[in-house]
């Protein structure tokens, strides 16, 4: 049996507590061993032992042990994945867990009221395989992006107005994977709070993302 660590907290707005409920049932439907904490203290213990630790822990700060503890774990093999600001909007000052991560939130222009469309790009690999495009109504994440990392869905910018728009459109990158060392890395940037998480669509892409990711 696989073994999977999700650390939960930070942010109260992104209903953490109830979104790593709804992340633990996936996993254990898929027969994991979960341990879901509420303490960052958890990543100061041996992370070796999970072959899967989903981040889901809003802003705050985490100290240099914990960093490098997790960055540790996850380049020797464990996989890492995660979505929204849970992972994409953590520890805004540790660069080296966004580089880890593959990209960084830094706005939502229209807040959580926007209706958008998900694109799917990478209908041959097996995470988004079958799957057909969706709309949401919640927050537009706009990341800052690693250029390694490979896409797998995307929504297109500008809908709400904004300064940004006089960019033209763009096509954001949603769902993204990439390496670190031997770990694997999985993001979806869906999931404002668990209403969101709970969409088929949503819910089929974590549970891809999160097997994949631990291999």
């Amino acid at each position: 049996m696989k073994k999977a660590l999700i650390f939960q907290g930070g942010w109260e707005g992104h209903e953490p507590a109830e979104v790593a409920d709804i992340l633990a049932g996936i996993l254990r439907e898929e027969q994991f061993d979960v341990k879901v904490t509420d303490t960052l203290k958890s990543l100061e213990e041996d992370l070796t032992v999970y072959d899967l630790i989903v981040p889901n822990w809003t802003q705050d700060s985490i100290l240099p042990e914990q960093l490098q503890s997790l960055l540790r774990a996850v380049e020797g093999g464990t996989g890492l994945a995660g979505l929204h600001g849970g992972m994409g909007d953590s520890f805004r000052m540790a660069t080296e867990y966004q580089f880890m991560v593959g990209g960084q939130w830094v706005a939502h222009p229209g807040d959580d009221s926007i209706e958008y469309q998900v694109n799917i790009k990478d209908r041959n690999h097996p995470l988004t395989e079958g799957m057909k495009d969706f709309t949401v109504k919640s927050e537009q994440y706009y990341m800052h992006v690693d250029p390694a990392v490979k896409v797998h869905a995307t929504t297109r910018f500008p809908i709400a107005d904004g300064p940004y728009k006089v960019n033209g459109e763009v096509d954001m990158p949603v769902v993204w994977t990439k390496g670190w060392g031997r770990g694997r890395v999985y993001y979806c940037a869906l999931g404002h709070v668990a209403e969101i998480v709970r969409m088929p669509e949503v819910i089929e892409l974590m549970r891809r993302g999160m097997k994949w990711a631990a291999r």
